[in-house]
C-alpha cells in the first residue's frame, strides 16, 4: 500500500463533489411529480407515520444501521416517538419491541440485507406497516414494503466504489427530509422542541424570556422631562447600564444606555439636559414569551439589554449576563 499525502485535499474535494451530485439527484427525484415518484412516496410515508398510533421502529444494519440509529433519534427529538431495533437482535427476542400500532422504517441501500428478514417477516405477519428506504424497489425489501422511498442511483465517493459514502449521505439526507416534513405536518414548534431538550446549551436557548427577566422595581425607569443627572442616578442604582424613559401614562417613550451618556457628555451637554435630547425613541424590545435564543440574537456588543414588553407595557428587562448565567451564550 503506497502513501501519498499530497493528494489528500484533492481527494477530499473530489469526494465532496461526488456526494453533492448524489444530493442533487435526490432533490431532483423529490421534485419530480407524478404517481410512483419519490415525492408521492414521501407524502404517503408522512401520512402513514401521522396515522400510526404507536412508535416508528427504525432498523438497518452496517452503515445503514448507523444512519437508522440517527434517524430514530431525530424523529424522537422532533415529536415522533421512535426507537431503533437492531435487525440481528430482533430475531433473538427484540421483535417484542415491535407492537401493533407501530410502523417499521427499514433502511438498506441494496434492499437485499439478509438480517432484515426477521423483522420484515414479522411486520408482514402482524400487518404492521412497512416503509422501505432503499435504492432498489424490486429488491426483497422493496417488494415486501407498503411504501418504498426510492433513493436514486449514485456513485460512491470511494475511488474503489466500495466504502458506503454517497449512499449513506443520501440515506441520511432523505431521513432528515422525512423527519422535517413530518415535523411541519404535525405543527411541531420550538416550544415543543424545548420540552424534549431541557438540558445543556440547547435547553437554555429554548427557555423563555419570561423565565429569566427582571421585573417590577428592578426595571430602571425615569419619566419624560427628567434630566441626565436623574438618568445617571437611576441607571447606577439598578445596575443594568440603561434606563427606560416613560410617559405620564406609563408607556415607553425611549431608552438611554451608558453608551448614549458617554457619547453625549463628550459633546459637553450639561447634567441638566432633558433626557428627550439623548434617548433612543424606538429601542429594541422583546416579548416575554419569546425564546432566549431570540434574545441572544438581539443582543450584541452594542446592545446588552432588552426591555420586555407585553401588550404595549414594559413588564421586564433582560441583560446579556442573564443569558450567560443560563448557559445560552
Amino acid at each position: 500500500m503506497s502513501r501519498d499525502s499530497a493528494k489528500a485535499v484533492p481527494a477530499a474535494r473530489r469526494a465532496l463533489a461526488i456526494e453533492r451530485k448524489g444530493l442533487v439527484a435526490l432533490e431532483e427525484a423529490l421534485a419530480t411529480p407524478g404517481a410512483g415518484s419519490l415525492g408521492e412516496a414521501l407524502q404517503r410515508a408522512v401520512d402513514a407515520l401521522l396515522a400510526a398510533p404507536g412508535r416508528t421502529i427504525v432498523t438497518g444494519i452496517g452503515k445503514s444501521g448507523h444512519i437508522a440509529r440517527k434517524l430514530a433519534a431525530t424523529l424522537a427529538s422532533t415529536g415522533q416517538p421512535a426507537a431503533f431495533v437492531h435487525p440481528a437482535e430482533a430475531s433473538h427476542g427484540d421483535l417484542g419491541m415491535v407492537q401493533n400500532g407501530d410502523i417499521v422504517l427499514a433502511l438498506s441501500w441494496s434492499g437485499e440485507t439478509m438480517e432484515l428478514a426477521a423483522i420484515v417477516t414479522y411486520a408482514k405477519r402482524f400487518k404492521i406497516p412497512l416503509i422501505a428506504l432503499t435504492s432498489q424497489p424490486d429488491s426483497a425489501l422493496g417488494r415486501q414494503a407498503d411504501i418504498v422511498l426510492r433513493l436514486p442511483e449514485a456513485q460512491e465517493a470511494c475511488p474503489n466504489g466500495l466504502a458506503p459514502t454517497t449512499s449513506t449521505t443520501m440515506q441520511l439526507a432523505l431521513g432528515d427530509a422525512l423527519a422535517m416534513a413530518l415535523l411541519e405536518a404535525k405543527g411541531f414548534t420550538a416550544r415543543d422542541f424545548r420540552d424534549l431538550h431541557p438540558g445543556g446549551k440547547l435547553g437554555a436557548r429554548l427557555a423563555f424570556v419570561r423565565d429569566i427577566m427582571h421585573k417590577g422595581d428592578a426595571i430602571p425607569r425615569i419619566t419624560l422631562g427628567s434630566t441626565l443627572a436623574q438618568a445617571i442616578v437611576e441607571m447606577t442604582s439598578k445596575g443594568f447600564g440603561c434606563v427606560g424613559v416613560f410617559g405620564a401614562d406609563g408607556t415607553l417613550a425611549g431608552l438611554i444606555t451608558d453608551g448614549d451618556l458617554r457619547r453625549h457628555l463628550r459633546k459637553e451637554l450639561g447634567l441638566d439636559t432633558p433626557v428627550e435630547q439623548v434617548m433612543t425613541r424606538r429601542p429594541r424590545v422583546i416579548a416575554p414569551d419569546a425564546l432566549v435564543a431570540e434574545a441572544l440574537e438581539a443582543v450584541s456588543h452594542k446592545i446588552s439589554n432588552l426591555l420586555v414588553t407585553e401588550d404595549g407595557a414594559v413588564v421586564g428587562i433582560v441583560h446579556f449576563h442573564d443569558l450567560l448565567r443560563l448557559g445560552a451564550a
